[in-house]
């Protein structure tokens, strides 16, 4: 039996491998799932290359960004997922993670992975919203 699907709001992933069948961010009822979100620019620029700390705040902007297109903001993350190329470096990232949700205080993972699409890319973070349904 066929059900009736929910209606989904996106926001595109505005870089070079948008089209590839994903988006930047997907609101579903209150939930907004934001994909893996690097420092890069439309052009496939990498920016702060393997600096763990700008690249981290410039992927925080976009999915603050993303969430806020969505009707959301930055008090409404409940989950952050990091992975890190080099996970010593992991209090760079939390740095920045504080500063940009203070008292929220998401859940959080960190990864270790072996490498990102580009060389420079150190960082890529994901992040899951849940909006008061009322």
């Amino acid at each position: 039996m066929d059900r009736p699907r929910m209606e989904r709001q996106r926001v595109e992933c505005d870089r070079p491998w948008d089209g590839v069948g994903y988006s930047r961010a997907i609101r579903v009822g209150n939930v907004i799932e934001v994909a893996g979100t690097s420092a890069t620019l439309r052009d496939g620029t990498v920016l702060h290359p393997n600096d763990v700390g700008q690249q981290t705040r410039v992927c925080l902007t976009t999915i603050v960004n993303a969430i806020e297109q969505l009707g959301g903001t930055a008090a409404d993350v409940v989950r952050t997922r990091f992975f890190l190329t080099d996970i010593s470096r992991w209090e760079e990232s939390g740095a920045v993670h504080r500063e940009f949700f203070g008292d929220v205080l998401p859940t959080s993972s960190m990864v270790e992975i072996t490498r990102l699409l580009h060389p420079d890319l150190v960082v890529e973070i994901e992040a899951t919203a849940i909006l008061d349904p009322s």
